[in-house]
């Protein structure tokens, strides 16, 4: 019988495959080195594959695909209810089989080589990011140890520390201050990176129409625009903007039963990079915009009511909305747009 279907445990050096006809059957349970892979699957005859969306898996399904098989992509947590007995390789393997020919599963969209690219540098500059904010932190915490406090903030590291490290009387032993010297070069030596990091991406988003589509919406910048556009890719594989904001983590958790519905705070799924771009992008917008908008709009109107927090996530959920429209319609962001059902009612 003809394999239709192949499940793969994606791994390092070992994968594990496994393969069924069209009545479910298993034909196949094969281990694969990495240097066979390609000349197996290109003497296969085209299926449907699956494989968990993790390392290395955007590379896989490009490359499969190229010899005519239909590519499909899993979060792992979907996946893991499929497994039937103890997790093992082969278990595994199964596991994807079964979940790929699921009609209602969910699907990660495939990543091509530009939107890793450009993903790489910003999980680059991320974890400077990062590292400068810990070694902040270090300075910050031995020098409370000896009775000199800092307030929070890089700026504050920079604009106190030389002063520190010049005044005699402050009580530090020379073998401190030598140690806070080092680590003050250190903290130094992570500025540059981050600004050139920074500089890439903003060159990168220059020659991207889509980005700078983006960009026009209040509280998403260059880093954000970016990210956005290379993270999601193609947005009409998501039903609508409600689909996007809740993968990116925006909306409530629920806690409903029958006709008792129970709202809590913010699920957090998706893309942890993603969701903290989008609301640290909005403080802004409520600082500089809150009190010149009119009484009546949508967003004095939540401030009224909710703390500076709610409405932030707020707005981010309703900017993840606005992305989808402008993503998968191929529109333009216009600040005063109202929509039909909305021009109706007035």
């Amino acid at each position: 019988m003809k394999i239709t279907t192949i499940g793969i445990d994606l791994a390092k050096e070992v994968f594990q495959i496994h393969g069924v006809d069209i009545h479910g059957k298993a034909m196949l349970r094969k281990q694969l080195r990495r240097s066979e892979m390609a000349r197996f699957f290109a003497n296969l005859t085209p299926c449907l594959i699956g494989m968990e969306a993790c390392g290395s898996s955007h590379h896989w399904a490009r490359k499969l695909g190229e010899f005519d098989h239909i590519v499909k992509l899993m979060s792992p947590q979907f996946v893991k209810p499929y497994v039937k007995t103890n997790k093992h390789d082969m278990a595994d393997a199964e596991a994807v089989c079964e979940a790929v020919s699921r009609p209602n599963m969910r699907f990660v969209p495939i990543k091509n080589v530009e939107q890793q690219a450009i993903l790489s540098i910003h999980r680059a500059r991320q974890g400077f990011v990062k590292a400068r904010t810990a070694q902040a932190n270090q300075m910050r915490g031995l020098l409370s140890e000896f009775g000199i406090v800092m307030s929070q903030g890089i700026r504050s590291i920079n604009k106190r520390m030389p002063d520190i490290l010049e005044d005699a009387e402050n009580g530090l032993p020379g073998t401190m201050c030598r140690l806070l010297e080092r680590l003050n070069n250190h903290f130094k030596e992570l500025d540059p990176p981050v600004e050139e990091l920074a500089l890439q991406i903003k060159l990168w988003h220059k020659k991207n129409q889509v980005s700078q589509k983006l960009e026009a919406i209040p509280g998403i910048g260059p880093i954000t625009a970016s990210a956005i556009v290379a993270t999601v890719g193609n947005a009409t594989e998501f039903k609508n903007g409600r689909q996007l904001s809740a993968w990116i983590g925006l909306v409530p958790k629920q806690r409903s039963s029958g006709s008792k519905q129970i709202l809590l705070g913010i699920s957090k799924r998706g893309d942890t990079y993603l969701r903290t771009l989008l609301i640290h992008g909005v403080p802004a917008v409520i600082r500089f915009t809150g009190n010149k908008v009119e009484p009546e709009s949508w967003l004095h109107r939540l401030m009224a009511r909710r703390n500076k927090n709610v409405a932030a996530v707020a707005l981010a959920n309703k900017n993840a909305r606005i992305i989808w429209a402008l993503l998968a319609k191929d529109t333009k962001f216009h600040p005063n747009h109202t929509s039909a059902a909305s021009a109706a009612k007035a």
